[in-house]
């Protein structure tokens, strides 16, 4: 396992180079076009029902089905990264989702998109990895924690611009084929992105020492997580509650985020809220507008005043707010918007580096790939579940009403989130806290090696 030691990156040349800047640009590309096409079923779910026939269990599988490959992505991911570099690893899955992208454009039959959504899967499962770890070893400590924010907000942008391209694409929209073609022309945009990252790569190659490990702390807590994710299930019987609390947060606040925002909420604003397509996308991309921009400011906040487990807990109860303001309230959609955006800024922001103060480091890696391939797995099955509640219930715009069921599942699933939130802050106030409610956590509080049950 790698060790970094220093304030330089892998290679000090390469810490010191302008073209680090031009990495942070190619990688920010490349994840731009993962994240754009990831998202690609949503803004057509309700032409896929139109104009193809689709049910809405067959729309939700479309975006169900990038979660499944990611269940291995934590076991494989790292080893291949570790053997093969990098950047050689984020030009593969390039150019295995630009693949995906085009059979999902094809689109006829529609076992024929749904194995382009699956392969698409593969690519994103890996690249964000990958991307992060070139990251790592272009920058030092005291430049990764800007040029990752930076990555992760235009990763957000690349969402935000997919659900806003029924505006500035307005003429693609009259027919299901056109927008998917769009997007995979972006994702090929990525791809050039990444060839462009494995030349950079290969013309300003590691050094030995860098290769075997000199990338800063910073650098080194991020090369932990995603090289040699050897799952040792012993190691996981000793994680302590707080672990598992954060776990179930971190599961359970994905199951509800993302297939609702990602697969069904356009949709539900056109059929049951009477928006216009592009109305309605324009609401629903407030959400990741929201967190481009407040996301950094949530960790400031954080890392300033403390109290993660607390906000933690607010941005949760925010969640189980917005399905009561769509599913009971007639207050306009832009009100579910903003309390789903400050949720959205809020979680993410707090929850990973809180992980990083509840595990010790040297089991930091596997616990991230428990939280991936569990993430992973309730992704596919809650896409999967909302359709076929929606079906059962005869979710449409002739019956907006059978939206509801799905509403009501949502809104269950947040609140057990929130109880997991709830749990975990109660037990960052006794006397087992990590220092989740300290501004600074001092020495003595860092992550300890705890027996599960304790």
């Amino acid at each position: 396992m790698t060790e970094i030691v220093g304030d330089t990156a892998a290679d000090p040349a390469r810490a010191h180079s302008a073209l680090r800047w031009g990495v942070l640009g190619l990688a920010a590309l490349a994840i731009f076009s993962s994240y754009y096409e990831s998202d690609a079923i949503g803004t057509i779910a309700d032409l896929l029902g139109r104009q193809r026939g689709f049910t809405q269990s067959q729309i939700g599988d479309l975006t169900a089905v990038i979660s499944l490959p990611s269940i291995l992505i934590a076991v494989v991911c790292g080893r291949l990264i570790d053997r093969f570099g990098a950047a050689r690893i984020s030009l593969w899955a390039a150019i295995i989702g630009l693949a995906g992208a085009v059979l999902t454009a094809i689109g006829e039959p529609y076992d024929l998109m749904w194995s382009g959504r699956l392969l698409f899967g593969v690519s994103e499962g890996t690249i964000f990895i990958a991307l992060l770890k070139v990251l790592a070893e272009w920058f030092p400590r005291s430049g990764i924690a800007l040029a990752s924010a930076v990555f992760l907000s235009l990763a957000r942008v690349g969402s935000y611009s997919l659900d806003k391209s029924p505006i500035w694409a307005r003429p693609l929209y009259s027919n299901w084929q056109s927008p998917l073609w769009l997007g995979a022309g972006i994702t090929a945009a990525g791809l050039l992105a990444a060839v462009l990252l494995r030349l950079l790569d290969a013309w300003h190659p590691l050094s030995t020492a860098a290769a075997d490990g000199s990338a800063g702390a910073a650098g080194a807590a991020l090369v932990r997580t995603v090289q040699r994710p050897r799952f040792e299930w012993r190691s996981v019987a000793r994680f302590d509650r707080s672990f598992w609390y954060i776990l179930g947060l971190h599961v359970l606040y994905a199951a509800v985020f993302f297939p609702f925002r990602q697969t069904y909420a356009i949709e539900y604003l056109q059929h049951a809220k009477g928006l216009s397509l592009q109305q309605a996308g324009n609401v629903n991309s407030g959400v990741f507008a929201a967190a481009v921009f407040a996301t950094p400011l949530f960790g400031l906040l954080a890392d300033r005043f403390g109290h993660r487990a607390l906000l933690l807990v607010i941005g949760s109860l925010l969640l189980p707010v917005t399905f009561v303001v769509l599913g009971l309230t007639e207050l306009s959609p832009w009100v579910s918007t903003v309390l789903m955006g400050v949720s959205f800024a809020m979680v993410p922001a707090i929850i990973w580096p809180s992980t990083t103060l509840i595990v010790e480091p040297k089991r930091l890696g596997i616990a991230l790939g428990l939280i991936t391939q569990v993430q992973a797995l309730a992704l596919w099955g809650s896409n999967r579940l909302a359709g076929l509640l929606a079906d059962a219930a005869h979710a449409g715009p002739a019956h907006p009403q059978g939206y509801s069921v799905m509403l009501v599942r949502f809104g269950a699933v947040s609140l057990t989130a929130l109880t997991s939130a709830l749990l975990l802050w109660r037990r960052e106030r006794g006397p087992q806290a990590h220092g989740l409610e300290l501004a600074r956590p001092r020495p003595s509080q860092a992550p300890r090696a705890s027996l599960g049950g304790s």
